[in-house]
């Protein structure tokens, strides 16, 4: 199913590929200008996480390898929160996921010294592909601006941006360590100055609602992430998926899903024509955000008319966390394929390809003069 969109011989040496020497040979293939050039560079992944829950993942150079040509430029962070393994609660099981457990979360400080160092093992060449992002910080701890500083300081010439971090999110805030982030915290808006100040991109999860919310007029969140976004005008952000999340679904007006779908798109246009927040962009990173927009003709259509209305507000990400390969990773991807096919070519490029180059450029742009002002 999930290449039934790909009608290629490079999608049939996918599927049929048992060993890592014939994706290898895939990639070189494609390198050297295979006759099929839709396939080749066709995004930029706005959203991924090398490691999961615990910590593990592929390395970069394997990373490069699963990204082959189609991918030309890529995020790179891992996950800020690590799932304890409480034996009284799973004994011998180990939880990889945050759904597997009752144990806590915590956060892991070290995953920015990780990514650093996987980034700087690449080539100068493979370097220019990524654009690592600190996320080992606690929102909620008025010390977590100095941790980012003190990286940025301690890895200089790696990081551009923040995130992806997470303020509310289902079922994550409840389970972790020292209590929920707010959006209200003097803390986050300390972290948001200087962003600000250094120039780092600004990637956020908050969902937009409580889980399994019952329809009303305003998601539970809205508000109170309208009023952070205003507080930090000078500040480039990215909202994670559009607001939505594993069971926080789209606001409902009524039962059906085009409606559902509508109503969300509705709230989303509305901050995209606001003039107090033209420094808010949008991902529509993971596979559950996808599952709306091509849940119906409807949702589709909705979907590309408000893509081609702003089409330089929103980046395309994978969300993907620790793939094992390249089947998984493109997966996110191809279900976007019906959106794809009818956006304006114009637009297409700019999700796929181009808003990622233009707010990663700047901020690569910003924070290496940060550096330099700083690190003298």
């Amino acid at each position: 199913m999930l290449l039934k969109h790909r009608h290629s011989v490079r999608g049939v040496l996918l599927l049929c590929a048992s060993t890592a020497i014939v994706v290898a040979a895939w990639t070189t293939a494609r390198t050297v200008g295979a006759p099929d050039q839709q396939a080749a560079n066709e995004f930029y992944d706005s959203h991924f996480h090398l490691t999961n829950y615990v910590q593990q993942g592929p390395d970069v150079h394997q990373f490069l390898q699963i990204m082959g040509t189609r991918v030309g430029r890529s995020t790179l962070f891992g996950i800020p929160l690590q799932q304890e393994w409480s034996y009284p609660n799973s004994g011998d099981f180990a939880p990889t996921y945050y759904l597997q457990s009752d144990a806590p979360l915590y956060y892991y400080s070290f995953t920015d010294a990780y990514i650093a160092s996987q980034f700087r093992s690449l080539s100068s060449e493979e370097q220019a592909r990524f654009d690592p992002m600190i996320t080992g910080f606690n929102p909620a701890d008025m010390y977590a601006v100095d941790h980012i500083r003190r990286v940025l300081k301690l890895f200089p010439g790696v990081f551009t941006g923040i995130g992806e971090f997470t303020i509310h999110k289902e079922f994550v805030s409840a389970k972790t360590a020292g209590g929920p982030a707010s959006l209200l915290d003097p803390a986050l808006d300390r972290i948001l100055d200087f962003a600000s100040e250094a120039g780092l991109v600004v990637l956020i999860h908050n969902d937009i609602d409580i889980p399994f919310a019952k329809p009303q007029e305003e998601p539970v969140y809205l508000s109170a992430m309208k009023a952070l976004l205003r507080r930090h005008p000078n500040a480039s952000i990215i909202w994670a998926h559009t607001g939505l999340g594993r069971v926080v679904h789209p606001s409902q007006t009524s039962a059906g899903t085009a409606q559902r779908t509508s109503r969300h798109m509705e709230i989303v246009e509305g901050m995209l024509t606001d003039p107090t927040l033209r420094h808010l962009n949008f991902d529509i990173s993971w596979d559950e955000v996808a599952k709306y927009a091509i849940a119906t003709p409807e949702s589709i259509d909705r979907t590309v008319a408000v893509l081609n209305r702003f089409p330089d507000r929103v980046l395309f990400g994978t969300d993907n966390v620790a793939p094992v390969g390249p089947e998984p990773y493109f997966a996110v991807f191809d279900l976007w394929t019906p959106v794809w096919r009818r956006l304006a070519p114009e637009t297409s490029l700019k999700v796929r390809k181009a808003n990622f180059e233009r707010i990663f450029d700047e901020g690569r742009r910003r924070v290496r003069e940060w550096d330099r002002m700083h690190l003298k």
